[in-house]
């Protein structure tokens, strides 16, 4: 592959490029203005379209439970039998990293202060103030939020994975629109995509060097100033960028890795030298609460009273996470091929989930217990004054404050590392024409834009208005999730009347008269041929059973190939019908360890190590069944049989179409 040769789309790549240079362009000239431009209408979408934001992410968590608990959690995100790319904890630490990892260091202590010190009822300092702070931090950081990113991941891993369609954000609409994804509409929709991630990322970049430049001031009282934020930036940036370069296993799965490390160890330090009995204790009172009130919580919009407090804080988190929803699901798809939906589901929401409230328990219960108890009120001014100082006030607070404050910035630039290089490959894969294969300048490009784009609007004093422009972004991008479910819930109806139709009828094989006697089948059963015997059996028997069915089929007006690699040993005969899905049936050699029954009588060095069979493929991966051996009227018998399934499955899915396209 020549690494060199452009492969962007231009109808995604030129108008993002345009439409972000417009928005840093206003931002420089005139930042005070476009400051009260962005956040009238950030204010504007939150009076008007909080509840719609609220009902959404409600609709976002029922379905994924729906997904889960349903038999279409059995399906792939892949062909059947493909696997997971990723060991559990490679798969883990990345979900973490990208998707919360910086934002539990900078709120874990801030947010749930701020509540405490501003209570959404009652007065602020008392206990109840505190449980309520917990409950409101959990709904924000729970559930809810990774609901977003599994619906988004889910999508794009399905639909890509399982029936090789771009992994883009427009593929979800395939069952609705069909091949029309390919164009205005499939590139409108990645180009919101490629907006909302790039404007998320690099106003985390700008924000995040904050509390970066907080911990090197607190540790080698460094000055805290845009220059030298500036210049963490691009060292960032810089870091990022080569991680990117270096791919997906070799840097994001690294850095995510060290990343999860780190957070352990401090999270185990914090649970070490703090009260950890009252941690304990809070982390089930919170978990009490906050499920108890989950379905209020929900749908909670404050129609009866002041919405202040709403619009300013879980308007603007729902609103954050669908912004980021296109980077962090597409990131998470990528990680997670060959995994069934229900393990996907599971993972994605309860592992993230269940380390954020632990997290947010230990630093944030800490916190506030080193307030009511101790009397640390200089946390809560440092969390009054500059948010980005809260988790360096309570290290301050604890033993060894040198070492885990050290700790504490080398994990929030590891965090904004993965943040960034994660995005620049979401970004680089949306808006090029290879999902999966990319020039280096391509990412090159893209790693260097978030940081650039932070650098100038921070130097513009316009990173609040990229903010508000990136919540603004959500909006239509909500529009698109909800279409997108949808698109999945058909696409998954189609599935579920392909898989019913395939189980229709039993393999003709199994039962066939003309299989012999049942001593016959058990020697058959029983033999282990080698690679050479199958293929040889696979270019004569196979292809000669095809070639009969073949001939019959162009009789009865279908248009077919027959392909045959004799090298591999593989054939497949694929029928065509206007209007109608192709039918594929391919017979592959495959090689496999003999197994220990295979000869009892000898030592396993007298036998051979490796033995072959035919197994058949149909349009959606292996159907696990080996036909080495059969006579020719066994073959068509088989072939004939998957092709009435394939009737089966035309017949009863032409009203959902258009039909979704199969590997």
């Amino acid at each position: 592959m020549n690494t060199k040769k452009s492969t962007i789309l231009k109808p995604v790549f030129y108008p993002s490029v345009i439409f972000i240079g417009i928005l840093v362009l206003f931002t420089v000239i005139d930042p005070k203005e476009a400051g009260i431009f962005f956040s009238d209408i950030k204010n504007w979408i939150a009076s008007i379209f909080g509840w719609f934001y609220m009902f959404s992410v409600g609709i976002f968590m029922m379905f994924i439970i729906l997904l889960a608990v349903s038999n279409y959690g059995r399906f792939r995100l892949g062909p059947d039998q493909s696997r997971p790319e990723f060991g559990n904890f490679s798969w883990f630490a990345m979900l973490f990293s990208a998707g919360m990892g910086i934002g539990l260091m900078f709120f874990g202590v801030a947010e749930p202060i701020m509540h405490f010190n501003a209570p959404l009822v009652g007065e602020s300092g008392t206990e109840e103030a505190a449980k309520e702070a917990m409950k409101l931090t959990f709904l924000h950081w729970g559930f809810h939020a990774w609901a977003i990113y599994a619906v988004v991941g889910l999508v794009l891993a399905y639909f890509s994975f399982r029936h090789r369609l771009p992994l883009s954000i427009r593929s979800a609409l395939y069952p609705l629109i069909g091949d029309r994804i390919y164009g205005p509409i499939g590139h409108a929709v990645d180009t919101v995509a490629v907006l909302g991630t790039l404007f998320g990322v690099a106003t985390s970049l700008g924000f995040g060097v904050t509390q970066i430049n907080s911990g090197f001031h607190y540790l080698f009282d460094m000055p805290i100033s845009v220059n030298i934020q500036i210049g963490l930036i691009v060292i960032i940036t810089a870091a990022a960028t080569i991680s990117v370069v270096t791919g997906l296993d070799a840097g994001i799965k690294r850095i995510s890795q060290l990343n999860l490390v780190l957070a352990i160890f401090l999270l185990g330090f914090i649970l070490l030298v703090g009260p950890f009995v009252y941690i304990m204790q809070a982390l089930i009172e919170n978990m009490g609460n906050y499920l108890s009130s989950f379905v209020e919580l929900t749908f909670k919009d404050y129609a009866y009273g002041d919405d202040s407090w709403f619009k300013d804080w879980t308007v603007f988190y729902w609103a954050w996470w669908i912004a980021w929803a296109p980077f962090v699901g597409m990131f998470i798809a990528r990680v997670s091929k060959g995994r069934t939906i229900r393990e996907f589901i599971l993972g994605v929401m309860f592992v993230p989930v269940g380390f954020s409230f632990i997290w947010m328990t230990a630093f944030g219960n800490t916190g506030l217990e080193a307030i009511m108890q101790d009397g640390y009120t200089a946390l809560s001014d440092a969390v009054a004054n500059d948010s980005s100082t809260a988790l360096f006030s309570l290290l301050e607070h604890l033993p060894f404050s040198g070492l885990t404050s050290f700790v504490a910035v080398i994990l929030v630039i590891t965090f904004f590392v993965t943040s960034s290089d994660s995005a620049s490959l979401v970004i680089d894969t949306l808006s090029s024409t290879d999902k999966f294969h990319h020039p280096v300048w391509q990412r090159i490009f893209w790693a260097s834009s978030e940081g650039l784009v932070a650098i100038i609007l921070l130097l513009a004093g316009g990173l609040g208005a990229l903010q508000s422009a990136s919540i603004a972004i959500a909006l239509p991008f909500t529009v698109i999730m909800l279409i997108a479910c949808f698109g999945l819930w058909q696409g998954l109806r189609i599935e579920t009347v392909r898989y019913d139709s395939l189980q229709h009828h039993m393999n003709a094989a199994r039962h066939s008269e003309t299989l012999g006697s049942w001593q016959n089948r058990i020697t058959r059963m029983l033999e282990f041929p080698s690679k050479k015997e199958v293929i040889v059996y696979v270019n004569t028997e196979v292809v000669g059973a095809m070639k009969t069915l073949q001939k019959e089929l162009e009789a009865k007006g279908w248009t077919t190939e027959l392909n045959n690699n004799k090298q591999k040993g593989t054939a497949i005969i694929i029928a065509h019908h206007e209007g109608a899905m192709d039918f594929i049936y391919e017979v592959r050699t495959h090689t496999y360890d003999v197994p220990n029954f295979a000869f009892p009588e000898v030592g396993p060095s007298d036998t051979m190590e490796k033995y072959a069979k035919a197994e058949v493929f149909l349009q959606d991966g292996s159907k696990a069944y080996d036909i080495y051996g059969y006579e020719e009227k066994t073959l068509i018998d088989d072939m004939v049989d998957q092709f009435e399934k394939h009737h089966y499955f035309l017949h009863h899915s032409s009203r959902l179409k258009p039909v979704l396209p199969f590997d």
